[in-house]
């Protein structure tokens, strides 16, 4: 019964504290910070639980019949466990953040309430134990997320979240259309939707075989708003208006990665790869993916604001586990696998340095970091690991990623992907070089925009510098150690040998 229980568990840490956090006043700071802090530790420790018990095969299932043929379930496997121990840990990190980032800001309750809500909906969808528990928790986390893009009240950001709602909820509704498809015409029995595999499609009569393309593709059109791919990435640039620990949650932890855990899901639990492979359907999304990768990475090329050049790196990246998934090999599926941890990492990294530079200097704009790696070296370093790791300079996390995807797409008999890795390393490195070219060695020209808010301070308040250190440290661990059992290369190797290629 325990072991049944333990997904709720790790879902109600963050519900609960969503719940309380909502009814706090304001000026419960201390009572607010302990709950919300104390949630998040708790949460990784039960999530650690769970992964050693996963990695000894154990099961992990709550069940509950809503309607004939079809559950609630929720279930914890291999791959969702690395999709919860990255939402976890980085909850912590972002909140830690967060709690520094918005000192003495208004509605902190609300924003640490819906905060805490994203990330019980992402929990949710990484512990889905089917496709209708999953499309549940999808839409509940564009409804939690909303909040959190115009938490600001300003023209702009309310401006943005109605983009963020149409693109989004149109989204989410392709998505219902494609998962009663599903069901309605070719799962009636619930088995085939069930991430369990206890049904195959391929035992489907062949004249399905068109429906089931078909179907394939409303599902990722649905999925890859959130994953971003083009051109359904439309909202991400533009929800950058919001706070720097929401655009870090969006582009590293919940949104994008829960679009491309789904496009995972999709391929390998519902379609299973070698049908997948068999259908057809796996080349056009590899070329869509590629595509994604290289026009992301041409758009960051052309952005003069920092968090804007991110999330169009993010466009390109997050594509990457898209690809990954598609290359017909376990080598390539590590690839991917892995990917969805490390770009999370990387870009978290990314996202709190440029809420540091934001918050010390008032900056804003790729032109005005000339010499800011004098003035905040640490955050600098961390800036520096984080793009590197992005152009996939070895030893860090990224280079990992492209090199499994790199000898995946040989091993697929897909070798027009190598073109693909170069040209986007090559891009990432022309996107990325220059803003370590002002860091690090141009002089400051004049005055920083908020120069008078500097005296007595060294880089930044340690609530905003220590989690980004931490999160680079990181990125450099899950590279140096990539050989390590507990590393995430070793966990995605785990989840491709046992869950999906045995």
């Amino acid at each position: 019964m325990t072991n049944a229980l333990m997904p709720i568990y790790v879902l109600a840490t963050s519900l609960i504290a969503a719940l309380v956090i909502f009814t706090l006043p304001e000026r419960f700071h201390k009572v607010r910070t302990t709950f919300n802090l104390s949630a998040a530790v708790l949460k990784i420790v039960l999530v650690g639980v769970m992964a050693v018990g996963i990695a000894n095969q154990l099961d992990y299932e709550f069940r509950y019949e809503l309607l004939p043929g079809i559950d609630f379930i929720l279930r914890a496997d291999a791959l969702s466990m690395l999709f919860a121990a990255l939402s976890s840990v980085l909850w912590l990190c972002t909140t830690l953040y967060a709690i520094g980032y918005l000192e003495d800001a208004p509605n902190r309750s609300r924003f640490f309430g819906f905060f805490s809500l994203c990330v019980a909906s992402t929990m949710g969808i990484s512990l889905a134990g089917n496709l209708f528990t999953f499309l549940i928790f999808f839409e509940l986390l564009t409804l939690s997320t909303y909040p959190l893009v115009v938490h600001r009240g300003t023209e702009k950001s309310l401006t943005a979240g109605r983009t963020y709602l149409r693109y989004t909820l149109g989204g989410g509704a392709i998505l219902l259309i494609g998962v009663a498809l599903m069901y309605g015409l070719v799962d009636q029995t619930g088995t085939i939707t069930d991430f369990a595999q206890t049904g195959s499609m391929a035992e489907l009569p062949a004249e399905q075989h068109v429906l089931l393309f078909v179907l394939f593709f409303v599902l990722i059109i649905g999925l890859g708003v959130k994953a971003a791919l083009v051109p359904l990435h439309g909202w991400l640039p533009i929800a950058m208006v919001a706070p720097a620990p929401v655009s870090a949650l969006l582009h590293a932890v919940a949104v994008v990665k829960a679009g491309a855990f789904g496009i995972v899901r999709v391929i390998y639990d519902i379609y299973e790869i070698e049908f997948a492979w068999q259908l057809g359907v796996l080349l056009p999304l590899a070329i869509w993916a590629s595509i994604t990768i290289i026009w992301g990475s041409l758009m960051a090329l052309r952005q003069h604001e920092v968090k804007k050049r991110l999330a169009y790196s993010t466009v390109s990246q997050v594509s990457y586990i898209a690809l990954g998934a598609c290359l017909f090999g376990p080598i390539g599926t590590i690839g991917g696998i892995v990917h969805l941890l490390h770009q999370g990492i990387m870009k978290v990294t990314l996202f709190f340095c440029a809420g540091n530079y934001a918050e010390t200097l008032g900056i804003h704009k790729i032109s005005e970091l000339d010499g800011a790696g004098r003035r905040m070296p640490l955050t600098s370093i961390a800036f520096t690991l984080g793009a590197f790791g992005m152009i996939g300079v070895p030893p860090l996390a990224g280079f990992i990623s492209k090199w499994y995807l790199g000898i995946g797409a040989l091993d697929a008999g897909m070798g027009w992907v190598i073109g693909v890795l170069i040209a986007s390393s090559m891009l990432n490195a022309a996107y990325f070089l220059p803003i370590l070219y002002r860091l690090w060695f141009k002089p400051v020209q004049g005055p920083w925009p908020d120069e008078h808010i500097l005296a007595g301070r060294f880089e930044t308040i340690g609530l905003l510098l220590w989690p980004t250190v931490a999160t680079a440290v990181f990125s450099v661990a899950a590279g140096l150690f990539a050989a390590h059992m507990f590393s995430p290369l070793s966990w995605a190797s785990l989840i491709t040998y046992r869950e999906y290629l045995p």
